[in-house]
Protein backbone atom coordinates (compact mmCIF):
# COMPACT_ATOMS: atom_id res chain seq x y z
CA UNK A 1 0.00 0.00 0.00
CA UNK A 2 1.40 3.37 -1.02
CA UNK A 3 2.19 5.86 1.67
CA UNK A 4 0.13 9.03 1.40
CA UNK A 5 2.35 12.09 1.11
CA UNK A 6 0.97 15.27 2.54
CA UNK A 7 1.88 18.41 0.61
CA UNK A 8 2.99 21.36 2.63
CA UNK A 9 1.62 24.79 1.82
CA UNK A 10 4.46 27.14 0.92
CA UNK A 11 3.96 30.85 1.36
CA UNK A 12 5.35 33.06 -1.40
CA UNK A 13 8.63 34.65 -0.38
CA UNK A 14 8.50 38.29 0.59
CA UNK A 15 10.96 40.70 -0.92
CA UNK A 16 14.00 41.05 1.28
CA UNK A 17 14.24 44.35 3.14
CA UNK A 18 17.33 45.63 1.39
CA UNK A 19 18.97 49.01 0.93
CA UNK A 20 17.46 50.58 -2.18
CA UNK A 21 18.54 54.25 -2.01
CA UNK A 22 20.64 56.68 0.02
CA UNK A 23 20.66 60.44 0.60
CA UNK A 24 23.81 62.47 1.15
CA UNK A 25 23.26 65.87 2.80
CA UNK A 26 25.72 68.66 2.02
CA UNK A 27 26.44 72.22 3.10
CA UNK A 28 27.93 72.98 -0.34
CA UNK A 29 26.32 70.93 -3.12
CA UNK A 30 28.93 71.90 -5.71
CA UNK A 31 31.79 70.88 -3.43
CA UNK A 32 30.07 67.57 -2.57
CA UNK A 33 29.40 66.76 -6.25
CA UNK A 34 33.06 67.45 -7.09
CA UNK A 35 34.23 65.25 -4.20
CA UNK A 36 32.07 62.21 -5.04
CA UNK A 37 32.58 62.60 -8.81
CA UNK A 38 36.36 62.61 -8.28
CA UNK A 39 36.37 59.86 -5.66
CA UNK A 40 33.92 57.35 -7.15
CA UNK A 41 33.11 58.62 -10.66
CA UNK A 42 29.48 59.20 -9.67
CA UNK A 43 27.30 61.26 -12.03
CA UNK A 44 24.75 63.85 -10.92
CA UNK A 45 21.53 65.04 -12.56
CA UNK A 46 18.93 67.50 -11.23
CA UNK A 47 15.83 65.66 -10.06
CA UNK A 48 12.51 67.19 -9.16
CA UNK A 49 11.51 65.80 -5.79
CA UNK A 50 9.85 66.72 -2.53
CA UNK A 51 13.05 68.64 -1.66
CA UNK A 52 14.23 71.71 -3.56
CA UNK A 53 17.69 71.43 -5.16
CA UNK A 54 17.75 67.62 -5.12
CA UNK A 55 20.28 65.79 -7.30
CA UNK A 56 20.13 62.16 -8.44
CA UNK A 57 23.40 60.27 -7.89
CA UNK A 58 24.12 57.63 -10.52
CA UNK A 59 26.61 55.31 -8.85
CA UNK A 60 27.28 53.52 -12.15
CA UNK A 61 26.80 50.11 -10.54
CA UNK A 62 24.79 47.18 -11.81
CA UNK A 63 20.99 47.41 -11.81
CA UNK A 64 20.83 45.89 -8.32
CA UNK A 65 23.16 48.45 -6.75
CA UNK A 66 21.39 51.42 -5.20
CA UNK A 67 21.67 54.95 -6.51
CA UNK A 68 21.09 57.92 -4.30
CA UNK A 69 20.39 61.60 -3.91
CA UNK A 70 22.32 64.71 -2.90
CA UNK A 71 20.41 67.42 -1.07
CA UNK A 72 21.01 70.50 1.08
CA UNK A 73 21.69 69.69 4.74
CA UNK A 74 18.52 70.33 6.77
CA UNK A 75 20.04 70.56 10.27
CA UNK A 76 23.56 70.27 11.78
CA UNK A 77 23.14 66.60 12.73
CA UNK A 78 21.74 65.60 9.32
CA UNK A 79 23.80 62.62 8.15
CA UNK A 80 23.67 60.12 5.29
CA UNK A 81 20.33 58.30 5.29
CA UNK A 82 19.82 54.81 3.88
CA UNK A 83 16.43 53.79 2.49
CA UNK A 84 15.24 50.24 3.04
CA UNK A 85 12.64 48.76 0.66
CA UNK A 86 9.54 47.44 2.43
CA UNK A 87 6.20 46.17 1.09
CA UNK A 88 4.25 48.66 3.24
CA UNK A 89 5.52 51.84 4.91
CA UNK A 90 2.45 51.83 7.18
CA UNK A 91 3.14 48.31 8.49
CA UNK A 92 6.89 48.94 8.83
CA UNK A 93 6.31 52.20 10.75
CA UNK A 94 4.00 50.37 13.16
CA UNK A 95 6.67 47.73 13.69
CA UNK A 96 9.36 50.39 14.27
CA UNK A 97 7.23 51.89 17.03
CA UNK A 98 6.40 48.49 18.54
CA UNK A 99 10.13 47.70 18.74
CA UNK A 100 10.92 50.97 20.53
CA UNK A 101 11.96 53.09 17.56
CA UNK A 102 10.68 56.56 16.69
CA UNK A 103 9.08 58.03 13.59
CA UNK A 104 10.83 61.31 12.76
CA UNK A 105 8.95 62.08 9.52
CA UNK A 106 5.65 60.29 8.89
CA UNK A 107 4.69 58.59 5.63
CA UNK A 108 5.23 61.05 2.80
CA UNK A 109 4.41 60.68 -0.89
CA UNK A 110 6.91 61.14 -3.68
CA UNK A 111 4.43 61.62 -6.53
CA UNK A 112 4.32 58.79 -9.06
CA UNK A 113 7.18 56.96 -7.32
CA UNK A 114 6.22 55.83 -3.82
CA UNK A 115 6.14 56.62 -0.12
CA UNK A 116 8.80 57.06 2.52
CA UNK A 117 9.05 57.63 6.25
CA UNK A 118 12.13 58.56 8.25
CA UNK A 119 12.67 56.71 11.51
CA UNK A 120 15.15 56.44 14.35
CA UNK A 121 16.23 53.13 15.81
CA UNK A 122 16.77 52.39 19.50
CA UNK A 123 20.41 53.53 19.17
CA UNK A 124 19.45 56.97 17.74
CA UNK A 125 20.45 56.15 14.15
CA UNK A 126 18.15 57.48 11.46
CA UNK A 127 17.05 55.46 8.46
CA UNK A 128 14.21 55.63 5.96
CA UNK A 129 11.59 53.16 4.81
CA UNK A 130 10.64 53.09 1.12
CA UNK A 131 7.51 51.65 -0.50
CA UNK A 132 7.46 51.64 -4.30
CA UNK A 133 4.02 52.78 -5.52
CA UNK A 134 3.50 54.59 -8.82
CA UNK A 135 0.04 55.73 -7.65
CA UNK A 136 1.54 57.85 -4.85
CA UNK A 137 0.22 61.40 -4.78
Amino acid sequence: MAKRVQKRQVKPAETAASVCWFDVPADDLGRAKKFYRSLFGWKFAKLSAAVADYWHIDTGGKDASPDGGLLPRVHPGHSITIYVAVPSVDKAVAKVQKLGGTVCKPKTAVPHMGYFAICEDTEHNTFALWEMNERAR
